[in-house]
């Protein structure tokens, strides 16, 4: 089958209480202990992914119940439960793949899953993330972003140097310039604008939202 948007929703604690927009009939993969957070959330689960030591007993058996495809894999293996969802999403060919999960819990599941949305094998799609109360984006090429002025945005590089990077729309312009992995340069900007408009002509950037000031950065 073939999904424009296919929705990751990956476990963790604790869930937050808002669900972004998404698109109608959007098809559902749930990472492990994303199938409770899925059911906290309202969303039907298409398929639950993982090796099932997070997800709570009668969570799993709610989503099968309700013809949820259950994948289950071994603890001993050599990706985590999200990698494996990501995988079975892009399987799939979307055009876009958003990631449901938290900004909180393990700081090594959390450095690790934001890597892992730069992997070059998820070139070919559109990848954002909603993380609690926070957003990210993959950018390569140009991706326009609509945001408020005012708006926080940081841009980081993955996994190396991310060259030609110029904006439109920010306070802080960038005019084709480099940012080698571990800078700080791309740090902080705000929107000016009501529009944000990114390029970069080589690598690939990971377009920060962090949670707006007053909301609980779950």
């Amino acid at each position: 089958m073939q999904a424009e948007t296919i929705v990751v929703v990956a476990g963790g604690h604790p869930f937050q209480a808002r669900l972004p927009e998404l698109p109608e009939a959007s098809f559902v993969i749930a990472a492990d202990g994303g199938v409770d957070r899925a059911l906290a959330l309202d969303l039907h689960v298409d398929v639950a992914i993982g090796d099932f030591d997070s997800v709570t007993p009668a969570g799993l058996a709610a989503v099968e119940a309700a013809g949820a495809r259950i994948e289950r894999h071994p603890a001993a293996k050599d990706a985590t439960d999200l990698e494996l969802a990501l995988d079975a999403a892009l399987a799939l060919g979307p055009s876009r793949i958003l990631l449901i999960g938290s900004s909180g819990g393990r700081l090594d599941h959390l450095l690790g899953s934001l890597l892992l949305l730069g992997d070059e094998r998820y070139a070919g799609v559109t990848v954002d993330a909603r993380l609690g109360a926070a957003q990210a984006h993959v950018i390569r090429g140009t991706r326009t972003l609509a945001g408020a002025p005012g708006e926080l945005l940081s841009l980081l590089p993955l996994h190396a140097a991310a060259e030609g990077v110029t904006t439109e729309g920010l306070e802080y312009p960038l005019r084709d310039e480099t940012l080698p992995p571990g800078t700080s340069r791309g740090t902080s900007n705000v929107f000016a604008a009501p529009e944000a408009r990114i390029t970069v002509t080589r690598g690939c950037l990971l377009a920060v939202r962090p949670a707006p000031e007053g909301e609980e950065a779950l």
